[in-house]
């Protein structure tokens, strides 16, 4: 048995062939190390993300939250549940929080809910997997397995809006959070100053208003390069997917030259803990990071 438990809600990104498969072979990478044990919600449903907020309504988006909310309760009960999609957390955390604090939303979900066959009686925690890491284990903790130090190499830490707003990790700054650069330096490499930590990358806006969007992203790459960072390390796949592939882009408008890798803190965890380049999934990087792929081949 696992050192630790979770019931663990993967999110549709996360899925083969979507955008951020990468990230989840590298969070399996990395919990095999730590001996955390994440069990898949059975039938987990998308969690309605930015369309939910759009056009579908406020309950039946909760409703889709609430729907795998039972599912853990149902299947997996006592965990916590734990996501590793920024965006993903974020919505079920709030339908946790909405549905606990309205007796009217709580109503109204359970009738939608019992159309399934499911019901809620005590909601389980929802925790991202960076509060799952600093919280459950610690720095410490995490730096026992490392086993090749990222020393030499400096690091953006790019926290980004959704994992910091408006619940974050315990005992952090909204404004400066300094988990991810306390995480860097724990696997032995440098966190530079960062600007633009809690920018927001401009989200679902990179495909409405691309332009918006791009001086965002503008604005992060060239503050990581500011600061001499070899590379950008992100909790998010939304974050990691837009400053990575609109480099190209901002380029073209701007006349930079930027050319930055975009990596999760699992991929960075999973080669100081002495996985191959291709267990903590760097082949799944547009921007190939090869200075953290050379020292993965070493």
């Amino acid at each position: 048995m696992a050192k630790k438990e979770y019931a663990f809600y993967p999110g549709c990104s996360s899925q083969k062939g979507a955008s951020s498969s990468n990230y989840l072979t590298s969070v399996q990478t990395m919990c095999k190390t730590l001996d955390i044990g994440l069990t898949e919600i059975p039938d987990w449903n998308c969690c309605g993300a930015s369309i939910g907020y759009a056009e579908g309504g406020e309950l039946p988006r909760l409703a889709l939250s609430g729907r795998n909310l039972a599912l853990a309760e149902k299947y997996l009960p006592g965990l916590d549940v734990v996501a590793t999609c920024a965006a993903c957390w974020l919505g079920t955390r709030e339908a946790k929080e909405r549905l606990e604090h309205s007796d009217v939303l709580m109503r109204d979900t359970q009738i939608a809910l019992k159309e399934a066959g499911l019901n809620i009686t005590v909601i389980p925690e929802v925790r991202h997997m960076a509060e799952v890491l600093i919280e459950d284990f610690g720095y410490e903790a995490l730096t026992k397995p490392v086993v090749k130090g990222l020393d030499g190499l400096k690091f953006a830490g790019y926290v980004g809006c959704q994992t910091n707003r408006p619940f974050g990790i315990d005992g952090e700054s909204y404004e400066n959070p300094k988990y991810l650069d306390k995480l860097v330096e724990s696997l032995g490499g440098e966190a530079v100053k960062y600007d633009q930590k809690v920018t927001c990358c401009g989200g679902a806006l990179a495909f409405s208003e691309p332009e918006k969007a791009h001086a965002q992203i503008k604005d992060i790459v060239e503050s990581a390069y500011d600061g001499g960072a070899d590379m950008i390390v992100t909790p998010c796949p939304l974050c990691q997917a837009n400053v990575e592939l609109y480099q190209g882009a901002i380029n073209k408008k701007y006349g930079t030259k930027f050319n930055i890798p975009v990596l999760y803190y699992s991929q960075i965890m999973s080669v100081a803990y002495g996985s191959s380049a291709k267990e903590a999934a760097l082949n799944g990087n547009v921007i190939r990071a090869k200075q953290l792929e050379a020292l993965a081949g070493k």
